[in-house]
């Protein structure tokens, strides 16, 4: 994660989310309960839930530690199931260009290999 400090760039819009998360290849949009999410195969990578203020990225455990780090001021631990499973993100707080990093980090976690080797970083 290359990371640039979050108070740099525009703040995300849920649309622009929803652009560049579709922009990823396989990627769907569907419903997961009351929430939206955001599934390369089947699988989850990101969800929304209905206030639209946070978005909740599944991402692996070294990409959540970096993004913690450099992003402490819109990222927080995403508990879900009772454990931690990847970052919940502020999304009006966050620079566009740090919510994008983070979307592809958690498709790349989810997506198989055989995708994710074609997708430039």
């Amino acid at each position: 994660m290359r990371g640039t400090q979050s108070s740099v760039g525009f703040p995300m819009k849920l649309s622009e989310l929803r652009r560049f998360a579709l922009s990823l290849p396989e990627v769907t949009e569907e419903p997961h309960h009351s929430y939206l999410s955001f599934r390369v195969r089947g699988k989850i990578f990101v969800t929304v839930p209905p206030d639209g203020e946070y978005i909740h990225l599944f991402v692996d455990d070294t990409s959540r530690e970096q993004a913690l780090a450099l992003y402490s001021e819109f990222v927080d631990k995403l508990l879900w199931g009772g454990k931690v499973r990847g970052v919940r993100v502020r999304i009006g707080h966050a620079s566009a260009a740090a919510v994008r990093e983070l979307v592809r980090s958690a498709w790349t976690s989810k997506a198989p290999n055989s995708l994710t080797a074609d997708v430039p970083r």
